[in-house]
């Protein structure tokens, strides 16, 4: 079935950002014929563009941290200089194949500035070189170290938020249905962008989706799980299929979703089991942008608002849970 044209529907903002993201991959000169490497320095050299637009926040530290699958290098932003400051766990999108800590520093600037929190960036394992569970794992591996490190930071570790975008959402959920079955610390919170969450044919899906707009046409999602699991077992687990959990005693949500990205009735459904467990939660979904349309904030007045929307949840979270 063809996917539906979206293209007149989008912003005006998000059309020029579609041409500016054209524009930096037709510049961008590969060092390698290897498809995987040349995808992941095209991402990097095309989010390059988007992140030259500073924000400025009061500091920011470069750290590693060891996890069982190895060191994780993680990026530290302070919005001011106070102690005790809150702190959310941030996970990048890119398929769980692409980005590192570069490709998101703007939106974890902004999240920092906008929030009053401390964002703590992983540059969690990239598959396939490692594959599930080897990145939900680490993240909350890096949870349970902020708990014990936090003062030496400058940060709470008894506020810590889980959040991140894309794949990155999906990491952040895991990680805290891991960390409940194994009785550990709960989040104060978590931040969710267009994340998957384990549905397989949607509406969404069938309707949108195009690798040369957004990089989420069925082919690309169809690399993205070929990358991450070993097996069509891994795939199937709990672990891996967010939605067949039950959402009971899960922290307050915001989930951000897009209107017209394949990945939105994951976002509905994640949002309707939170409504029948009376988790409190947040649902927004933004129109006329598309998947990872958060790194376009610099001329996409949407993807800002998406931010503000983000981190005023954050901010409103009760003294008792932030």
């Amino acid at each position: 079935m063809p996917k539906v044209d979206i293209w007149p529907r989008l912003t005006p903002q998000s059309q020029q950002a579609v041409e500016i993201s054209r524009a930096q991959y037709a510049a961008f000169t590969p060092t390698s014929t290897d498809p995987l490497r040349v995808a992941r320095e095209g991402y990097l050299h095309e989010r390059r563009y988007w992140n030259s637009f500073a924000v400025d926040v009061a500091e920011v530290r470069d750290l590693e941290w060891p996890t069982t699958h190895g060191p994780v290098p993680l990026r530290l932003y302070r919005p001011s200089l106070a102690a005790d400051l809150p702190v959310l766990v941030y996970s990048h999108g890119g398929g769980f194949t692409l980005g590192n800590l570069d490709s998101h520093d703007r939106i974890c600037r902004l999240l920092a500035v906008k929030s009053g929190w401390a964002v703590l960036a992983v540059d969690y394992t990239l598959a396939p070189e490692r594959k599930f569970p080897c990145q939900q794992e680490q993240v909350l591996q890096v949870v349970l170290e902020v708990v014990r490190r936090g003062a030496s930071l400058g940060i709470d570790g008894r506020r810590v938020a889980l959040g991140g975008d894309s794949a990155g959402a999906r990491l952040s959920l895991a990680a805290t249905l891991d960390a409940r079955a194994q009785n550990g610390p709960a989040p104060a919170a978590l931040l969710l962008y267009y994340g998957a969450y384990g549905l397989r044919d949607s509406m969404s899906r069938r309707l949108y989706g195009w690798s040369d707009l957004d990089g989420m046409g069925d082919e690309d999602l169809n690399g993205y799980n070929q990358h991450q699991y070993a097996s069509a077992a891994d795939r199937d687990s709990v672990r891996s299929n967010l939605l067949a959990n039950r959402m009971d005693g899960m922290p307050p949500m915001f989930i951000g979703g897009v209107s017209y990205d394949p990945l939105r009735d994951d976002s509905v459904v994640l949002a309707e089991y939170l409504k029948e467990c009376a988790i409190p939660h947040r649902l927004r979904l933004y129109e006329g942008v598309l998947h990872s349309f958060l790194h376009y904030s610099a001329i996409e007045p949407l993807a800002m608002q998406a931010i503000e929307d983000g981190a005023t949840f954050l901010r409103e979270l009760p003294a008792s849970a932030a």
